[in-house]
């Protein structure tokens, strides 16, 4: 069982920044790849970021490539999303995700342990 807990969510205005992170606890982080994902309000959740077990590779949904960027520290089993230039139409609710089958790293299928979420809220 992995544990994970996300903070860092908020109100922001158009244009501005928020740092997420995902905080893992239970068995080895590094033993799995790490994911973002958002669901807003009547929509299906959909892939955000996601980063491998060591760090080395970082996949993005087009709509974030630029602005947003997913890092991780092994050594504080921790996960970070740094969100720039936010949009109103982001405002969602944010979850970190842990998987372990590396070839499904941009879908919802490919994680087996999630968090409880944190609300981005964006003002226009």
């Amino acid at each position: 069982q992995v544990q994970l807990v996300e903070s860092g969510g908020g109100l922001v205005q158009t244009g501005g920044s928020l740092r997420l992170s995902c905080a893992a606890s239970g068995r080895t982080f590094s033993g799995y790849h790490m994911g973002w994902f958002r669901q807003a309000p009547g929509k299906e959740r959909e892939f955000v970021a996601a980063i491998t077990r060591s760090g080395g590779n970082t996949y993005y949904a087009e709509f974030v490539k630029g602005r947003f960027t997913i890092s991780r520290d092994n050594a504080k089993n921790t996960v970070y999303l740094q969100m720039n230039s936010l949009k109103p139409e982001e405002m969602a609710v944010y979850y970190c995700a842990a998987g372990s089958r590396p070839t499904r790293i941009t879908v919802v299928a490919g994680y087996e342990y999630w968090g409880q979420g944190t609300h981005v809220t964006v003002s226009s």
